[in-house]
């Protein structure tokens, strides 16, 4: 049986709905479940607007029920999980003291699971003063964390999109210019936006740098992968596939040229705090995540390599271990078969951070939407039925039928020779 464009549109909308329902009937998260009710209304009337044939009415329904009313209810309330305060704590403590993290933290909410970079987004929330409980509306608006996170996200994709030729007279057209807009309604995007925020950033830079990477912008690419880096070492994988694409793109000296850029960039973000707390950096930073610290960390969906954590310390060593294979297989593959597409290099990261995701000794469901977003953003940015590599002097338009260069090539500029 076959389901017209339609039916599946709005069979998309409606499992949506059915996941946001999950939220208010299961979790024990009073803003999960806000964000719940709010998206599930979102959905249905975007499903109800595409069975009738309204689809910037349904992209419109599901961005008000998902992101808008949530994300400002929630906002305006001083709502939202933990991680929200963990950041604002973090700013606040670096202007009070030049310090970010609480020293021998004593419980779950002391810690701070992040690198110094993250911290920068709290700054607004430290420098407007408040606590989120009786300021005026600007001030939560303007201070709250989630709102900077979401700015770094757009204008990294934005920034992406026209490295990649997505500008006016070069906009990807079709299904794939639309995919953006509905990958930010999705609950992939539209439910860490409301809650927390916190790994928007992170996705947003590493689009951002692989965008740079396929562009031929090694330094952009660097400084981006640096930013990267300093907010969560998660983004690690990120600096072996934007420098594997460079190499099979543009040579050995652009790439060597980004990892410089980064690990540059990431040490100066980074080293001050690791100088000046850095027990404290290792505990809160490394081991806590991990589940090695006195206190043991919140992560726990019940995901492979947290199951055999559990078991004892010879399941945590050998969760390790399948960690590390995993990371050397995705390593190797990049030196077998390197990435020369931006939809290939995005892939490939996603694959990497799943495979980490799935093994590491805690994790948690939610971190899986950042390999899917990395996918869904690369094939958003890339005109259908047409691959872009980057190679020499020239960007090359290949068709996917057969790999050979397409009639024209495309200088970097945007001119066709």
């Amino acid at each position: 049986m076959t389901f017209s464009r339609t039916a599946r549109w709005a069979t998309g909308w409606l499992l949506a709905a059915a996941w946001a329902l999950s939220f208010p009937l299961f979790s024990s998260l009073a803003p999960h479940r806000l964000w719940g009710w709010c998206a599930a209304a979102g959905y249905l009337g975007a499903a109800a607007a595409t069975a009738l044939g309204r689809r910037r009415a349904a992209l419109a329904a599901a961005l008000l029920g998902a992101v808008a009313v949530p994300l400002l209810w929630l906002v305006l309330t001083g709502q939202g999980q933990s991680e929200v305060t963990v950041i604002e704590r973090s700013a606040r403590l670096l202007l009070e003291s030049g310090r970010l993290y609480v020293d021998r933290p004593a419980h779950v909410g002391e810690y701070t699971p992040y690198l110094p970079g993250m911290a920068l987004l709290g700054i607004p929330r430290a420098l407007l003063g408040g606590d989120g409980s009786g300021d005026g509306w600007a001030v939560r608006l303007l201070g709250d964390a989630r709102i900077w996170c979401a700015a770094v996200l757009f204008g990294c994709l934005w920034a992406a999109r026209q490295l990649l030729g997505g500008g006016p007279g070069g906009a990807p057209g079709g299904a794939a210019g639309r995919l953006l807009p509905v990958l930010v309604a999705s609950p992939v995007v539209a439910l860490p936006l409301a809650v927390s925020g916190v790994d928007l950033p992170l996705a947003g830079l590493c689009c951002l740098a692989l965008a740079a990477a396929a562009a031929g912008r090694p330094a952009l690419a660097g400084a981006a992968l640096a930013g990267a880096c300093a907010l969560k070492w998660t983004a690690l994988p990120a600096v072996a596939v934007a420098v594997a694409l460079l190499a099979a793109c543009r040579g050995g000296r652009p790439a060597v040229r980004c990892a410089l850029v980064a690990a540059g960039g990431t040490a100066l973000l980074v080293l001050p705090a690791a100088l000046l707390q850095p027990a404290e950096l290792w505990r809160q930073v490394f081991a806590f995540p991990t589940g090695r610290a006195e206190v043991p960390t919140p992560a726990s969906s019940p995901l492979p390599g947290h199951l055999l954590a559990e078991l004892g310390s010879w399941g945590w060593y050998l969760t390790v271990g399948l960690l590390l294979t995993g990371g050397l297989a995705v390593a190797l593959s990049l030196l077998a078969r390197p990435p020369r597409t931006v939809v290939a290099a995005a892939d490939r990261l996603a694959l990497g951070l799943t495979l980490a995701f799935l093994l590491a000794p805690a994790g948690r469901f939610g971190y899986l939407a950042l390999p899917v977003l990395l996918s869904v953003w690369a094939r958003s940015v890339t005109v259908p039925g047409v691959s872009r590599v980057v190679t020499g002097s020239f960007r090359l338009r290949l068709r996917p039928s057969d790999g050979r260069p397409g009639v024209r090539s495309e200088r970097p500029g945007g001119h066709f020779a």
